[in-house]
């Protein structure tokens, strides 16, 4: 697979990664079953997939101890990537920045994880109540400690903070300029899809100009644009798309255009190529430092996603993406 790096260090991953959340946390709990989200976790490392995306809030716990199972053997192929920041209770989650804690939470990822060193370290959010430079400062002395190589940042959620007018990212870009300061932030991760394209007008620019990679989160909508979702059919209980407004039986129907158009692109490169594949190839097409980070937990889908690395849209594709509706339906 195509390599691309990270940040300042260049540090090299597989141009696809996977994201490892649905193993083990929200969608559809009832259809998690440990050995298949393993043999899906080799899979990837195989197919070149080297970037694994996960945290420490996933279960929680529960996905950086699976993910261990993997890296006791596989250490070497892979590139860890996990998160801090996030507390979660039994009908909340909180945010906690604290430094003593922060570093607390390190050990206990290292344990789990199985492993010495930690590639990226990623703050899941800032704490309201702990100034995010003491935040940053506490992740980079485990950089220097060498219990992490180089430090990431997720974007701000939609909702927190947003001033009528505010564009999605402007307080993720707030946030990067301050820890910036403190220590070089080497990725940003953040919402990147044909259907939620935002992070292309300020964040993607803002990561381009200062060489700092960005992990496109949710490359294929939640799912949607696979085209393997239909309409109607409902989501269990405690899958959050069962709450999303953009996965009503109505808002899917109406998004319909947008996977059809995908499929038209798929169709001409191949009648084994996918929407997925194509959604992933347009992420992959916004710049060299982005790597889409699909979450599955099939070993089935993980061989499809990566091969999208090899899939080159044309300009004729590009521009037949680009001129597909705008997906209909509130994000927040």
């Amino acid at each position: 697979m195509e390599r691309r790096t990270i940040g300042a260090g260049a540090l090299a991953v597989g141009a696809v990664g996977l994201g490892c959340m649905p193993m083990s946390w929200a969608y559809s709990t009832s259809r998690q079953r440990g050995e298949e989200s393993l043999r899906a976790v080799h899979r990837a490392l195989d197919a070149g997939s080297t970037l694994l995306d996960t945290a420490d809030m996933y279960g929680p716990f529960t996905n950086e101890l699976l993910l261990g199972r993997v890296l006791r053997e596989r250490r070497a192929d892979a590139f860890v990537s996990t998160k801090v920041g996030l507390l979660v209770g039994d009908q909340h989650i909180v945010a906690n920045g604290r430094p003593g804690y922060v570093k607390r939470a390190c050990d206990a990822s290292l344990r789990r994880l199985q492993t010495d060193v930690i590639d990226l370290y990623q703050l899941h959010r800032a704490d309201p109540e702990v100034p995010v430079e003491e935040t940053w400062g506490a992740m980079a002395e485990l950089v220097r400690a060498g219990k992490v190589r180089a430090l990431g940042l997720c974007a701000v959620g939609a909702r927190p903070g947003r001033r009528p007018g505010a564009r999605l990212h402007d307080g993720t870009i707030r946030q990067l300029e301050r820890v910036q300061q403190v220590f070089p932030v080497s990725a940003v991760q953040a919402e990147l899809s044909v259907w939620s394209p935002e992070a292309l007008r300020t964040l993607l620019p803002w990561c381009e100009t200062r060489g700092v990679g960005f992990l496109a989160a949710m490359p294929l909508g939640n799912g949607f644009l696979t085209g393997t979702l239909t309409p109607g059919e409902g989501f269990e209980a405690d899958d959050p798309r069962a709450r999303h407004p953009r996965f009503t039986a109505e808002m899917m129907a109406a998004n319909q255009p947008i996977v059809a158009g995908l499929r038209r692109v798929a169709r001409r490169h191949g009648e084994h190529v996918t929407p997925a594949q194509v959604a992933l190839a347009w992420v992959l097409s916004r710049g060299r430092q982005v790597i889409p980070v699909p979450g599955t937990k099939h070993a089935r889908w993980v061989a499809e996603n990566a091969a999208a690395a090899r899939l080159r849209l044309t300009e004729r594709d590009l521009a037949e993406i680009a001129r597909l509706p705008p997906a209909q339906g509130s994000w927040d």
